[in-house]
Formats: C-alpha cells, structure tokens, sequence
C-alpha cells in the first residue's frame, strides 16, 4: 500500500475528464482504508467515478476504495441476504445476482458505477430504487476510523437522494451494503411502459429476471452512450417535481408536456423533454455537448474540461428556468 505522486483521474471517471490527483492510493481491504484514515483526513474518495464531474485538479488524497467480495450472510426459502463490498462494480454484480436466481434489482441492470454509491443517490431506473432491497449500509467515520452502521430508515432514501449527500457528505466512507433479494416468487416490475413493449416485442409473455434485466439493458444501450465511447456520468439532471397549479399553467401552451403524478398536489416533469424543448438536444460545443439521442446526457467527445461541461449545465439550467420557470436540480455531483 503505497501513495503515489501526480497521477492522471481521466481513468477513473466516467466523464473522462483529465485532472490530477496530486497524491493517490487504491485500497482493497477495509483494514487498509482504516489504516489510511488514521493518518489521513482530508481525503477525497474515488469509487467507480460514475457520478462525478471533475473540473480541477485534486489538492487532496485521492483514495480510490478498490474493495471486492460478494458474501452470503443467510438465507430462507424466500430470500436471501448479501453483504456486498464497495469495490464491486454494479452491473456486474447485477448480473451475477441474476445468474443465482435472485430479484429485487434486474431494473437496474447497466446502471454505471460501483455497489459502495449506489446508496448515496439512491440510483434507480424503470420504476425500482435500490433503497427497495437495501437492509444496511456499513461505513467508516473518516475523523475516527470507527466502524459505522446504518439501517434502511437511517440512510434517508429519498428521490436521487440520502443522508450520504447531505448531513454525512464528506464525513464517512461507504465501505459494503447490504441486501434482501427474492429467491422465488419473483416480483417482476414491466409496467414501465419501455419495458412492457420490449418484452411484448419479443413475443415474451411469461418473462424471467434474465429478460426484464435484457429489455433494460436494449433499453438503455438504445438511449444512453457507452462511457467507454463517449465520456458522460448518465443523466446530469434530476426529474423536477412542480406544483400542479404550475404544470397545468405549462400544459395550456405545451400541450404535449409528459407527466408523472407525484401526489394530488405534485407533478414530476421528465428534465429531458424540458432540454430538448429548449433546443439543447444534440447541440455541440466543440468537444462537449448534449447527446444526440438523450437530452438528459451531457457529453465529453474527446478533450473537454470539466468547467466547460458544468458552464453547459449552467446555460442549460438558466434557459429552462427563463422558459418554464423551473430549477433543474444537478444529479451529478460536481467537483468545483
């Protein structure tokens, strides 16, 4: 375990932004992070990269948690619970889960990123939230080195949201989560409508977790550009959430205006539509801009820096405030 000097992050990102760690180590057990915590406090940590937008470079500690395993700690005849370090990468783990025969997380199938994030924004997609089937959430205290755990309640799941983006950002290291995934009796969620069509064109009337998680992943692949082709962090914005007084004032001139009914006061607005309307959809700036076949994706074609995609997702932010009167709320989160 040793700690490099001026090592480039564009590997480490989705975005593929080329910023400096001026001091990086990877860790791969949980006693090495502990070690590294008790000297170290001022650390910026560094996962599977996938929802991060760099824009300079890291005067900080660059701790890239790098922890694998995947380990059963019971079962019943109807569940199973699993302890997942955070090193694991998502879709990975995923599909593994779906090659043992356990539900709860095929809608999340080809999600980027690693397991130890996947609970500080609550990542969800085709009407499942990983808080669904998360039982625990395991971290170490970055001022004390103690050993921390949290319960489902205790993480505060909300939309794209935790206690790990607020209260605890920067004060604890994810280090495993925890999860209760079905074993038979399958609760199968294809009501989304993408997913429904998919399946129906496929002749798939009787789907298996292996199907749901194969129309997700045509789905998305049909949508969303490969990180590994175009650098991108998924979707930058999150679904705005208005008044119903509000969308009904933005239905009478866009009569066409997709909805989700939140409650009987709240209507949810897809940020997507909102940018494309605005006429940012396939818009580009030189090495950077608005993906061609999702508005929601902010995109690095080669050589852009981070401040020239944030000041895109600024103008973005200015123009659908000016023409629906709505914040657009960043989901990415951006290292000024």
């Amino acid at each position: 375990m040793q700690i490099s000097e001026n090592i480039s992050l564009k590997k480490y990102n989705t975005f593929g932004i080329d910023v400096n760690a001026k001091r990086f180590i990877a860790v791969t057990s949980f006693y090495e992070l502990q070690e590294v915590l008790k000297t170290e406090k001022d650390v910026f940590l560094l996962s599977g990269g996938s929802n991060m937008l760099l824009t300079k470079d890291i005067d900080q500690l660059v701790i890239h948690i790098n922890i694998k395993g995947i380990s059963i700690d019971s079962e019943d005849e109807n569940h199973v619970y699993l302890t997942v370090n955070a090193g694991e990468d998502w879709h990975e783990f995923v599909i593994w889960c779906i090659s043992q025969d356990y539900g709860g997380i095929e809608n999340l199938s080809l999600i980027p990123g690693n397991v130890g994030t996947c609970p500080i924004q609550n990542i969800g997609a085709y009407g499942v939230e990983v808080k669904d089937v998360i039982t625990k959430v395991q971290a170490l205290e970055i001022d004390t080195s103690k050993k921390l755990e949290f319960s489902n309640s205790a993480c505060q799941f909300g939309y794209r949201n935790s206690i790990f983006k607020n209260e605890l950002k920067g004060k604890v290291v994810l280090t495993s989560v925890s999860f209760k995934l079905t074993k038979n009796a399958h609760q199968l969620n294809t009501s989304y409508g993408a997913i429904e069509t998919e399946l129906q064109d496929q002749n798939i009337t009787v789907p298996t977790l292996e199907d749901v998680s194969n129309a997700v992943i045509k789905i998305r692949q049909s949508k969303l550009p490969d990180p590994k082709q175009i650098g991108n962090s998924g979707s930058f914005f999150k679904n705005p959430v208005i008044s119903s007084e509000h969308f009904n004032k933005l239905q009478k001139k866009y009569s066409k205006i997709p909805s989700y009914k939140v409650s009987d006061d709240e209507i949810k607005v897809p940020a997507g539509w909102l940018i494309e309307t605005a006429g940012f959809k396939g818009k580009r700036f030189g090495d950077f801009g608005v993906h061609e076949k999702q508005a929601l994706v902010l995109v690095n074609y080669g050589n852009a820096s981070g401040k020239d995609i944030f000041e895109l997702a600024q103008k973005i932010q200015e123009v659908i405030l000016k023409t629906f009167d709505i914040t657009l709320e960043i989901e990415v989160n951006v290292i000024p």
